[in-house]
C-alpha cells in the first residue's frame, strides 16, 4: 500500500501562494483607495473654508497618469467598437490626435496637408495646413498631368496582349517556313534533328490519315457497287412483271364481256384464250 507522503518544504509554497494572492489583493485594494482619495480631494466640504485644489490638482494627475499607464498595457485590437458612446470618445479622441500629427509633420517638414473626415453621423471635421480648396485643386491638377503623361491601365494591358499575341505569331510562322524548309541556316544541330523527328512524326501521321481515308473511300465505293448491283436485279424483274401485270388485265377484260353478251340458245359460240 502506498501512501501519500507530503513533498520536502511544503510550507515554503503555501507561504510563495499566500504572499501572491496578497500581492494582488493590496494591488486592487490601493487602486481603490486611490480613486476615492482623488474624488474625496474633488468634492469639498461644504463646511470647509480653505481651498484644497493643490492637493486635488496633484492627486488627479497622479491618477490620471496611472490610468493612462494601465491602458498603455492593454494591447487595443482593432475592431468596431460596438458601445456608441465608447465609439463616438474613441473617435473624437483619435480625431484630435490625428489632426495633431498632421499639424506637426506640416510644420516640421513643411508639408501641404488636407484632411477630410466623415464620422458615422456623416459629420465633416477637415484640417489643411494652408487651405483645403488650394490643396484640392493642387491635387486635382496633379492627377490630370499624371494621367496624360501615364497611359491608363486598360491601354496597358491591351498593349501587353498585343506584344504576345505579335510574338506568338512570329514564332508561328517562322516554324512553318523552317517545316518549310526555309530559314534553316540559324538553326543548330539539337534544333536541326528536333525539326528533322518533328517532321518524321507529321510524315507518319498524315500517312495514317491517308490510308484511313483511303480504305473509307474504298469502302464506300464497294457499299456503292453492292447497292448498284441490287438496283440492277430490280430492274431486270421489272419486264416480267409488266408483263404478267398486261395478262392479267387481257384476261379481266375478256372475262367481263363475255359476261355483258345477250343469251342465245341457237348460236354457236366458243371461247378463246390468248393474247388479242
Amino acid at each position: 500500500n502506498t501512501h501519500f507522503r507530503k513533498p520536502k518544504h511544503w510550507w515554503v509554497l503555501t507561504l510563495i501562494i499566500i504572499i501572491i494572492i496578497s500581492s494582488v489583493f493590496s494591488f486592487f485594494v490601493l487602486e481603490q483607495l486611490l480613486y476615492l482619495q482623488v474624488f474625496h480631494f474633488l468634492v469639498p466640504k461644504k463646511d470647509s473654508l480653505v481651498s484644497n485644489s493643490c492637493p486635488r490638482d496633484l492627486f488627479l494627475l497622479l491618477f490620471r497618469e496611472y490610468k493612462l499607464w494601465e491602458m498603455t498595457r492593454k494591447r487595443i485590437q482593432i475592431k468596431k467598437i460596438d458601445n456608441i458612446s465608447s465609439r463616438q470618445v474613441t473617435f473624437s479622441k483619435r480625431r484630435k490626435g490625428l489632426f495633431k500629427k498632421a499639424q506637426e509633420l506640416s510644420t516640421l517638414c513643411d508639408a501641404d496637408i488636407a484632411l477630410i473626415v466623415f464620422s458615422a453621423t456623416s459629420k465633416l471635421f477637415e484640417y489643411a495646413s494652408s487651405s483645403m480648396h488650394q490643396v484640392i485643386e493642387r491635387h486635382d491638377r496633379y492627377s490630370a498631368i499624371h494621367r496624360l503623361d501615364r497611359p491608363s491601365i486598360e491601354l496597358q494591358i491591351e498593349s501587353d496582349s498585343n506584344n504576345i499575341l505579335r510574338k506568338k505569331v512570329e514564332d508561328k510562322t517562322r516554324e512553318l517556313r523552317q517545316m518549310n524548309g526555309e530559314d534553316l541556316q540559324g538553326l543548330t544541330l539539337q534544333e536541326l534533328q528536333k525539326l528533322e523527328e518533328h517532321l518524321k512524326r507529321s510524315l507518319t501521321n498524315v500517312s495514317k490519315v491517308k490510308d484511313a481515308k483511303f480504305m473509307q473511300e474504298i469502302s464506300t465505293f464497294k457499299r456503292k457497287g453492292v447497292e448498284l448491283m441490287e438496283e440492277n436485279q430490280r430492274l431486270k424483274q421489272v419486264p416480267s412483271l409488266i408483263h404478267a401485270h398486261s395478262y392479267r388485265q387481257s384476261s379481266e377484260s375478256i372475262l367481263s364481256n363475255s359476261s355483258n353478251l345477250p343469251e342465245d340458245g341457237g348460236s354457236n359460240t366458243s371461247l378463246k384464250l390468248g393474247l388479242p
